[in-house]
């Protein structure tokens, strides 16, 4: 588990599934991301998904809880692109009604300290749809920096989008300013 006085993150639970569905479910949020589950026996065979990831190194994941909350309202994760962890891939999916509440920008900062820290990530990597302008904005918040461009590599149903590329480096994370933590 990681926590400041704001957000606590920790591992998903099978009774989180209905909070996880009626946040990441609405289109407006779950238009830029990989389809998520569509029902909550869906999220809970998720839920289990991860436990049987996280136990073989393959997956973290972790749900975010506003302070006070009990359930999550999002989450984060990060898998391993080469098998050592030193590079790794990472995503997140907010709730509607947390967007600009500040609330990403501290579980993504908690995230990404133990993923350098703990874990000894030292490339994480990100990819968002380019038409994401909000996902976007918060990758550059956290000092992400765009590398390129994957052409048509979005895909969802019928459509298809650019993708960026975004990778944040442990030799740089520390230097990133800190301020503005009630934004985004």
């Amino acid at each position: 588990m990681l926590h400041d006085q704001y957000v606590t993150l920790r591992e998903l639970r099978a009774d989180d599934a209905a909070a996880l569905l009626v946040h990441v479910s609405p289109p407006e949020v779950s238009r830029h991301i990989a389809p998520a589950p569509t029902t909550v026996e869906g999220f809970k065979s998720f839920v289990r998904w991860t436990h049987a990831q996280r136990r073989r190194r393959l997956h973290a994941a972790f749900g975010l809880v506003p302070a006070g909350n009990l359930r999550p309202v999002g989450l984060l994760q990060f898998w391993p692109i080469e098998r050592d962890y030193s590079t790794a891939e990472w995503g997140f999916v907010v709730g509607q009604q947390y967007w600009g509440t500040g609330l990403f920008g501290r579980g993504a900062r908690l995230m990404l300290d133990f993923a350098f820290d703990t874990v000894g990530v030292l490339r994480m990597e990100a990819r968002s749809a380019q038409v994401n302008a909000r996902g976007n904005g918060a990758l550059r918040k956290l000092g992400a920096i765009p590398e390129g461009t994957l052409r048509s590599a979005f895909r969802q149903g019928t459509r298809v989008a650019d993708h960026v590329m975004w990778s944040i480096l442990a030799t740089e994370w520390r230097s990133v300013p800190r301020a503005g933590d009630g934004q985004g």
